[in-house]
């Protein structure tokens, strides 16, 4: 799971945004009229999608639907597109760096250093970000059911272990959106039960979650949007 984070660290909730003087808060993230072709294939077309602060919104679909290459593009990853992304209601290219300061970003691909252990990982994501004490790197990590395994080399741990040091980097992010794309994969039930009241929290602190699983997601908040798509990669 690549992890793209450049937000500072700590664990305080997220702040919601202030309503403008007319009173009318804009969706945190917005598109309008977005489209997408792929190898001669239209992936989406004139697609219309908001989030609010508080919303969860899973993005479902076949594989080959273009799941994933939506998040990158809202995101700022992916520049093949047409259309508009608005954040808090600005155009998102005249809004980059307050954008990427304010966005946690979950790739496919398992963001963890298989070399270090859980703890010195999130010694190094915390040392990008603002300053973390030790306590709540432990404590994050007890969370995600690692206690005990915080001095193992990743190498050793297994898939589902390492997910979880990735993910317990959500413990000690203050980004408002989160953007996760497969998350639950290859959590067991107790790991799924922890991320999805994560995400629940982070939603009723005034954060974001837009996630794309295959997973049956439990959540109050959740709205859900399918994309159209034929099998093969996303």
């Amino acid at each position: 799971m690549t992890i793209s984070h450049q937000s500072p660290a700590g664990i305080e909730a997220p702040q919601s945004p202030s309503a403008p003087e007319n009173g009318s808060v804009p969706p945190l993230l917005e598109a309008r009229n977005l489209s997408c072709e792929r190898d001669d294939r239209v992936l989406f077309h004139n697609l219309q999608l908001s989030l609010r602060a508080g919303g969860c919104l899973q993005i479902a679909g076949g594989n080959g639907s273009g799941k994933t290459t939506l998040l990158r593009i809202l995101c700022g990853l992916h520049d093949s597109y047409q259309g508009d992304i608005l954040w808090r209601g600005h155009d998102r290219a005249e809004q980059a760096e307050a954008f990427a300061g304010d966005l946690l970003y979950f790739g496919h691909r398992v963001g963890v250093n298989k070399i270090l252990t859980p703890l010195e990982n999130l010694r190094w994501a915390a040392g990008l970000q603002a300053q973390v004490e030790e306590r709540q790197l432990l404590q994050a990590l007890a969370e995600l059911g690692l206690r005990g395994f915080e001095d193992s080399p990743c190498y050793t741990l297994s898939a589902g272990q390492q997910q979880r040091v990735s993910l317990a980097r959500l413990r000690l992010s203050r980004a408002s959106l989160w953007v996760l794309d497969e998350p639950f994969t290859t959590l067991d039930v107790d790991a799924v039960a922890q991320l999805e009241s994560t995400l629940q929290k982070h939603a009723e602190s005034g954060g974001a979650v837009l996630v794309t699983t295959h997973h049956p997601l439990k959540l109050p908040s959740l709205e859900r949007r399918v994309l159209g798509g034929s099998e093969g990669p996303s």
